[in-house]
């Protein structure tokens, strides 16, 4: 059952919230305007606003949730910014390792921080490990992911600031690389500045939403 409106998943869990900008892809931070919303609204797990804050009594969730799920980890937050305790991310993959009938997929910008986490610990089969690739001055976090033997790594380019450089599609298809297309944004394929909605997710005329094919226990 899908529970959020994010398109290439099912759920969100949330056992850290708040984080603080790291590059241009930071600059308009949908989750920052989210918990200033939900801090004003009275919400008391987001007290802290837009401070990372580590939330112990979210960190078992998932083992609630008896259906298999795809769930995006810290939609909210950055598992791996620096003020996140090595301990506390070593519970929240306690808690993966835990629930073997869920995907889990974390996506970070702080790439150098995930690689070294875990060349202290093995990577749960059941996790998803992607980077933030919204330009080319930060391409070298690739470098990061690359050698992560987890079962999935995945690129995020969103917001996608500036070109990165050839993208070759029909290769991706050969290397068995599921392509995602989320949406067009602000800026439409014909260069003309409208609502996001009207400028569509279609793609030379398609609709190209893969996703990895795997199954789960």
């Amino acid at each position: 059952m899908r529970t959020t409106k994010i398109e290439w998943t099912d759920r969100t869990w949330n056992p850290v919230t708040g984080c603080t900008k790291f590059s241009t892809g930071c600059a308009h931070c949908y989750a920052e305007t989210m918990v200033n919303r939900l801090r004003a609204m009275g919400v008391a797990k987001y007290a802290n606003g837009f401070m990372p804050t580590m939330h112990e009594a979210s960190l078992y969730e998932p083992i609630k949730w008896k259906q298999p799920h795809t769930i995006f980890v810290c939609s909210m937050a950055d598992l791996f910014h620096d003020e996140v305790p090595l301990d506390f991310i070593d519970s929240v993959m306690n808690t993966i390792r835990q629930t073997p009938r869920h995907r889990y997929q974390i996506l970070t910008k702080r790439a150098e921080r995930m690689a070294e986490y875990f060349t202290r610990t093995d990577i749960p089969q059941n996790v998803w490990l992607g980077v933030t690739v919204e330009s080319s001055s930060v391409k070298h976090r690739i470098e990061s992911l690359r050698p992560l033997q987890a079962s999935v790594r995945f690129l995020s380019c969103e917001p996608l600031v500036e070109d990165i450089g050839e993208l070759d599609l029909a290769d991706a298809e050969e290397q068995g690389a599921a392509f995602f297309f989320k949406q067009w944004g602000t800026w439409g394929s014909d260069g003309v500045k409208r609502n996001k909605k009207a400028n569509g997710k279609a793609l030379d005329g398609k609709i190209i939403q893969m996703m990895p094919q795997l199954n789960m226990r």
